[in-house]
């Protein structure tokens, strides 16, 4: 996961909101990433389901969160990265795939 969300970070890879909180952290950890150019990380996005897994490794350890809900919502809804109270993450791309027109958000629970 690379630092920022700039369209040149993106396409090395996802890209971590500056500002929002690290995995297995309180608040919100929020990503964004391709579905369609580069290395396209997002790509399958759109198949995520309530208890699916997303993991992150670090040098802390691993952190397993587990998938609440995925919503499609438009580029001015900036409170997907709102701070949580509780260990969060979120992940978003653009949708559908190579259209800017809205976003496909996964919202996801820290679980280990």
């Amino acid at each position: 996961m690379y630092e920022g969300i700039r369209m040149t970070t993106l396409d090395y890879g996802p890209g971590h909101w500056p500002g929002s909180a690290m995995p297995g952290q309180a608040g919100n950890v929020v990503v964004g990433g391709h579905r369609t150019s580069k290395h396209r990380v997002f790509r399958n996005v759109d198949q995520l389901v309530p208890g699916d897994q997303i993991i992150f490794s670090d040098a802390n350890g691993t952190h397993v969160y587990a998938v609440n809900r995925v919503e499609i919502v438009e580029p001015s809804d900036v409170w997907i990265i709102n701070p949580t109270p509780t260990p969060t993450a979120t992940l978003f791309a653009c949708h559908p795939p190579g259209s800017t027109a809205q976003r496909i958000v996964v919202f996801a629970d820290l679980v280990s």
